[in-house]
This record gives C-alpha cells, sequence and structure tokens, in this order.
C-alpha cells in the first residue's frame, strides 16, 4: 500500500471521529431548513461530511456505460453522474448535454427524445433576451421532467473565427449580445430549480485541436472580449456552475489556470458557485485543486482519476489543505441548495412536449435571417409551380454534430454517414421544408430534385415559376470547417439552377457564414442556421409570410478567408481533430494560438482595418421597412442613456432591432462596440421611443497594472442604425473620468 494512501487512510479516520463528534452534539440535519441561507446550509452539512464523502462530492463520471463498466446505479443515463450521499440526504447530481435541448448521448435512454431547439447562432440572431428566457425555461423544465438536475448548457463563448466547429452553438461574435441572451438562456433555466452552467471557460474558440491549443492574447483584451461576455452572463444568469474549458490560456491549461478561476471568478467576479471540468479537460491534481477547480466531470476521459484517490492522498500530505476540500465541497453544496435541488429533488414524470416544440418555432422564425429579397418573396401561395432542390429538404433540416445534438421529439428524420470519413453522424431533425411549402401552397405543383444530379434540377427549375434551393454545411463539436465554402458541389448546383430560373431563392441551413460566389444571380436568400425539429415548418411560414422575418447576423459574414484576423486556421499544420484521450492517454504538443486581434473581434476587426464585409454584424431584411430619428445620448446618474425614435414605414407588423455603438474619438485604440439594442414588435405606421442605458465597462479600457476598469474624460460618440456599417444616426456627449473594479 503506498504510504500516500496510508496517510489519506488515517486522515479519513481523524476527520470521521471528529465528525461523528460534531453530529452528536447538533440537531439532525440542521441545514434542512429552507430559510437559512445557501451559503449557512452548505457549511452545515460540509461539517457533517466525512471525508471520503468529501471526495466523492468532488468527481464525477458518465452517466453511461463505458468500458465495460455499466451505467452507474442511480443513474437516469446521460453525460454525467455524481452520486450523492444518502445518509444526509443529499442528492445525486444528474447531468445532461443540454445546450439546444436535452441530450441522449448513444442512445443510452432508448427511445427517449426531447425539443430539438435551433442553433444558439439562431436564439442570437433574435437579439430577444426574453425569448432566451423561454427557451431556458422550456430546456430546463424538460431536463427536470427527464430527472436531470445540472444543465451543462450556457455557452458564453464569443465567436473569434467563423469557421469554428462549434460556432453553432454561440450566440455571437460581440460580448454584450452574447452575455446578454446566455445569461437569460440561464436564468430561464434555473427558474425550474435546477443547476446550470456557464460554459466554455474560456477562449474555447477553435476545436480541431482544443485539448493541445494554448490561447494566448492580453490579459486586457481578454476582458474586454471573452470575459466580459462571461463577467455579464454569469452576473445576469447567475449560473450555479461554471466550466472551464479544454484550451490552454497563456500557457496554463483552463482548469488549473489560477488567475482565471481564483483571481477573475472568485475573487473579482465574487463568484459563489463552483467550478466543473469539461469532460476530459483535467491534468492534475495538486494544481488543479489549488487553482480554483471544484469538480472533475467525466472522470474516464481523464487520463486518471484526479480528484478521487489522488486528491484524498494530497489532502493527507498537506499539499491541498483540508480546507480547500471543504470550499471544493461547500461551493458545490451551496448551489444544490439554492437551486432548490436539496430541498425539491427532480423526479422523472410526465412532460408536455408542445410548449416546448412552440418555443422551438418561435426562435426559428425569429432568428432566421433574410439577407437579399430582390421582389420575390414573400411567395404568393397562389404560384403554380415550385421546384423544391437539395439539401435534404424532403425528410427535415439539418442539426448540428456533438454534445449538443438531440434526438428530437418525432425521432430522427434522417441520417448518415458524416462527410469526409469523420467518425460521426450527420442528422436531420424532422420537419420537412418540402411538406411544409406544399401545405402553404395547396393548388401547387411542386416538384422535388435531391440536387446529386445538377441537370435534373436545372431541368426542374426551368419549369417552375420560382426555385427555392435549400443548400447546407455541417458543422461539428471538434472539428473546425477548413474554409468557408459550402462543400460538396452546391455552389455549382445553386449557379446552374438560378442560370435556369432567374426566380431562385437560396435557404441556408448553416453554423456560421459562407462564402456566396452565385450571390447576383439569385433573388433572395434566407439564413435559417440550424433550425431545429421545427425548422421546416418556420422556413415556409417566413416564405410565405406568416411570419415576417426578422433576424439579424449575430456574426459577421466575411467576403473571403483573406479578411479574418487569421486567414488560416491557427494550430496543428497536420489540423488532426482531437479529443480527450481517456485512460491511459498522453496528450501531446501544445500549439499556439495567437490572439493578435485582441479585442477587435468581428465587426470591430472589420471596423479598425476599413473593410467591407459580404454581409455586417447586424443586419437583416424584413418584409417591411423601418426608420430611426432623434437619437439622443447624455448622461443620467452617472450612466450613459441612449434614446431613439424607432418607426415601421411599411405595410407590415414586423420587428425591428436597432442598435447603439458607442465609440471614444479621442482614444486610437478604443474598437467600435455596441452600446445597447432591443427588440421592438411594431405595427404598420406604429412608432415608439426606445431608451437603454450603456453598461459603464463599455466606456472603458481595462488597467491589467492598475487591477481595475478606466473611463477617460472626453467625448463619447454613440452612432445608430439597423447594423454596425449602415449607422445613419449621430450623437455625443462628455463622460467624466471614473474608475470601476474589475
Amino acid at each position: 500500500m503506498r504510504i500516500g494512501l496510508i496517510l489519506a487512510l488515517a486522515y479519513f479516520a481523524a476527520s470521521a471521529l471528529a465528525n461523528a463528534a460534531l453530529a452528536g452534539s447538533a440537531p439532525a440535519h440542521p441545514w434542512d431548513d429552507p430559510m437559512l441561507p445557501p451559503d449557512r446550509r452548505a457549511v452545515l452539512a460540509v461539517a457533517a461530511m466525512t471525508p471520503a464523502e468529501k471526495i466523492g462530492l468532488v468527481h464525477g463520471g458518465l452517466g453511461a456505460p463505458w468500458g465495460g463498466a455499466p451505467k452507474p446505479a442511480g443513474a437516469v443515463g446521460s453525460a454525467g453522474f455524481v452520486p450523492g450521499v444518502p445518509r444526509l440526504g443529499i442528492p445525486p447530481l444528474q447531468e445532461t448535454d443540454a445546450e439546444l435541448g436535452v441530450g441522449d448521448p448513444g442512445d443510452i435512454r432508448p427511445g427517449d427524445t426531447a425539443t430539438a431547439m435551433p442553433s444558439n447562432l439562431a436564439l442570437g440572431s433574435t437579439f430577444d433576451p426574453a425569448l432566451a428566457v423561454e427557451q431556458g425555461r422550456a430546456v430546463g423544465a424538460e431536463a427536470r421532467a427527464k430527472g436531470f438536475d445540472v444543465l451543462l448548457g450556457g455557452t458564453a463563448n464569443i465567436i473569434r473565427d467563423p469557421r469554428g466547429g462549434r460556432d453553432f452553438e454561440y450566440v455571437s461574435e460581440d460580448p454584450l449580445l452574447t452575455g446578454t441572451l446566455a445569461g437569460a438562456a440561464v436564468a430561464g433555466a434555473q427558474g425550474n430549480r435546477i443547476i446550470s452552467t456557464v460554459k466554455h471557460f474560456v477562449l474555447n474558440d477553435q476545436e480541431t485541436d482544443r485539448v493541445v491549443l494554448d490561447a494566448r492574447i492580453e490579459r486586457a483584451a481578454m476582458r474586454e472580449s471573452d470575459l466580459f461576455a462571461f463577467e455579464l452572463a454569469i452576473e445576469r444568469g447567475r449560473p450555479g456552475s461554471v466550466m472551464c474549458a479544454y484550451n490552454q490560456v497563456d500557457g496554463a491549461y483552463a482548469c488549473e489556470n489560477d488567475w482565471l478561476l481564483n483571481r477573475v471568478l472568485k475573487t473579482d467576479w465574487h463568484y459563489p458557485g463552483y467550478v466543473m471540468s469539461d469532460w476530459g479537460a483535467v491534468h492534475s491534481t495538486v494544481a488543479s485543486a489549488l487553482a480554483g477547480l471544484d469538480q472533475e466531470s467525466g472522470d474516464q476521459l481523464d487520463t486518471q482519476d484526479f480528484f478521487a484517490v489522488p486528491l484524498a492522498e494530497a489532502v493527507a500530505r498537506g499539499e491541498v489543505p483540508a480546507a480547500r476540500l471543504d470550499d471544493m465541497v461547500r461551493r458545490i453544496l451551496r448551489s444544490v441548495f439554492a437551486a432548490g435541488i436539496y430541498d425539491d429533488p427532480p423526479r422523472p414524470g410526465a412532460f408536455d412536449p408542445a410548449p416546448a416544440a412552440a418555443v422551438a418555432q418561435r426562435i426559428a422564425e425569429a432568428g432566421s435571417v433574410l439577407l437579399k429579397n430582390d421582389g420575390v418573396l414573400p411567395l404568393p401561395p397562389t404560384l403554380p409551380r415550385i421546384a423544391v432542390i437539395g439539401a435534404h429538404a424532403d425528410r427535415g433540416v439539418l442539426a448540428g454534430g456533438g454534445s449538443s445534438q438531440v434526438v428530437p421529439t418525432g425521432g430522427i428524420a434522417s441520417s448518415e454517414p458524416a462527410p469526409d470519413g469523420f467518425p460521426a453522424t450527420l442528422t436531420f431533425d424532422p420537419s420537412s421544408p418540402l411538406d411544409a411549402i406544399r401545405r402553404h401552397a395547396p393548388g401547387a405543383e411542386v416538384g422535388y430534385a435531391d440536387g446529386h444530379d445538377v441537370t435534373a434540377a436545372a431541368r426542374l427549375a426551368a419549369g417552375a415559376d420560382v426555385a427555392i434551393v435549400f443548400a447546407d454545411k455541417w458543422m461539428t463539436e471538434t472539428a473546425d470547417a477548413p474554409d468557408l465554402a459550402l462543400p460538396g458541389g452546391q455552389d455549382g448546383l445553386i449557379a446552374a439552377v438560378a442560370r435556369a430560373n432567374p426566380r431562385t431563392v437560396v435557404v441556408l441551413e448553416t453554423g456560421g457564414p459562407v462564402l456566396m460566389p452565385w450571390l447576383a444571380r439569385v433573388r433572395g436568400v434566407l439564413e435559417a442556421w440550424y433550425p431545429g425539429q421545427r425548422g421546416g415548418a418556420a422556413v415556409a411560414s417566413i416564405l410565405f409570410a406568416q411570419a415576417n422575418p426578422s433576424g439579424h447576423l449575430p456574426v459577421t459574414w466575411p467576403a473571403g478567408e483573406a479578411q479574418l484576423p487569421h486567414p488560416t486556421l491557427q494550430g496543428d499544420p497536420n489540423g488532426a481533430p482531437r479529443g480527450p484521450v481517456g485512460r491511459g492517454g498522453r496528450y501531446g504538443r501544445i500549439y499556439a494560438a495567437d490572439y493578435s486581434e485582441g479585442a477587435a473581434v468581428g465587426y470591430k476587426w472589420f471596423a479598425t482595418r476599413h473593410q467591407a464585409p459580404l454581409f455586417p454584424f447586424g443586419f437583416g431584411l424584413s418584409y417591411t421597412s423601418f426608420g430611426l430619428r432623434d437619437l439622443s445620448a447624455g448622461m443620467k446618474d452617472g450612466r450613459l442613456t441612449v434614446g431613439l425614435t424607432v418607426r415601421n414605414a411599411g405595410g407590415r407588423a414586423g420587428a425591428a432591432v436597432p442598435q447603439a455603438y458607442v465609440e471614444r474619438p479621442g482614444d486610437p485604440g478604443f474598437p467600435i462596440r455596441l452600446g445597447g439594442f432591443e427588440r421592438v414588435e411594431l405595427a404598420p405606421g406604429e412608432e415608439r421611443r426606445v431608451t437603454f442605458g450603456v453598461d459603464p465597462r463599455l466606456l472603458a479600457r481595462f488597467d491589467e497594472a492598475g487591477h481595475v476598469w478606466r473611463i477617460a474624460p472626453g467625448r463619447v460618440r454613440v452612432t445608430a442604425g439597423f447594423d454596425a456599417v449602415h449607422r445613419g444616426l449621430a450623437a455625443e456627449t462628455d463622460v467624466s473620468a471614473a474608475s470601476l473594479a474589475p
């Protein structure tokens, strides 16, 4: 027996005697009182626990069979499971992948399905925090009904590269929009008395080399961009847990990064919850525990169980103070009490999926972005002949790959091997666009061609009054896209159809921006993203004006890779996908990703380089028209307040998204920043005055040496419009010098 293990057992025995004496002199379960603050209840519970029970709460495995071992006893069946402490009434933590719905990886729960929500890019395109709350509430309710109490959602990463494999799970390239909507979704989910995470903390901006990538960036720039998105999401959503990322940040793994976890998260932001690792993202025991990691997740995917026996031994040797182990457990239990899980643990029960499906369709409709409309849309339902072409539109709509994938209500509509031999399955959610189009045009002759035979597709298009080409691009966790092109010859298909029929509309189902060499030849383009299980119905509803398109791009669409800060993806030049290696595995060479653009991400990069994108951040057309006037900007109670009037100048009801941007003319290093936005529903001819306060941090630069946000005195220029480029209104005001705590 190892000396360390002997010490650990001795520590366990001594602590157990002390806890037994304590328990004998105090009432049973004093933490049962729901009137006590969560922090106090957690302290009381920790004091009654044995060391073994404490160790049991700080690491968890897969909630599924693995390596010949069965599913853990008591596990519902999911991504993760942490046994509870029955002796003390502490329930287990049933953890489910949940970014876009309740996942069932590997069919752990045979026959189980859940509501498949649209991608977060669709949610980001709505610019609607209220709709984000609805999505979180719907997914959280379904998770609770299935017996889960930890939702592994709340993605707050910003999009730094439009080729990122996981971009479809991210909200936007802007920290204000991302933090606002991610926080709203977390708040909605936790309203169901469950814990939601916020993830992946931080700079998980590439997928291909994510476990061997060192993201390098100046700390002040990180504070003003990626960290600011998380800060806002945590402030607004108050998540019970923060999940640290796979990658390194400036030379230290995110899950053992003292500056990120202890300094920024727990000290500067006063975060009271616990930090859990991503699955397979732990690399050490002592370093991780001392740096602020509180719980090892999916430990089978790590090279060893770092927070099991090795942590007990480290505590016994004094390498990890016993007080630190207590803090880890206290933080976990604090979130359990605060969420309401202890007082009312989830129990599997009946769930009506209809309301959640309705939320999914509202997001798909509000988040679809009309990029071009040369008079062809909306389509009249009286069209005699319609050609529908491509992208499995006869069966369903594309879903993104990876841990966010959901087995949709009604089952997967279609599946096939992923392209290029990638070891995954490409799936389509139900809700066939072809069927939905036929319902909207019941008298039309609607033909379909799958697009594999370009000549046949062009021939079908030539005989139709309008041709609707569906084009898609699959994106997935663990691998980035090599470029921005549509795959599989779809550009050639669209060009051929457009030559055959000048009234061609393209509907895109993509996980991010794509190039459009055929743009000038088509009459309409609608970006539907991955629209979820009601996607076909939502697309048809927009095409036939049952819903007015109102989505606005949450990410800039470049005209080509040459416009990007990094025209070639950074990392391993071989570009091999890499994931957790599991027991006995080894991680290879670390590759650097130098984010030299700093905080100038997305539209800010294009503005500093004076480059014209294909489509700017915030862009989106409608079947009506909107105008803005009377922009005002001034200080009120020490806060910059912006006001403007928005008017529906067209003949249809619709939603406008006025956007205000702030600049500091006296600071050439200050990039333009989105300062505020609001989604406004307006009837024809209606106008409304919109006002919002600008977060003071959006007027500041972070002073890393002084450890403070600093607002320089002087002029602030505010511009307003409907996207980041077309801002026809301007106003200026003065601000005084100020310092803000980090």
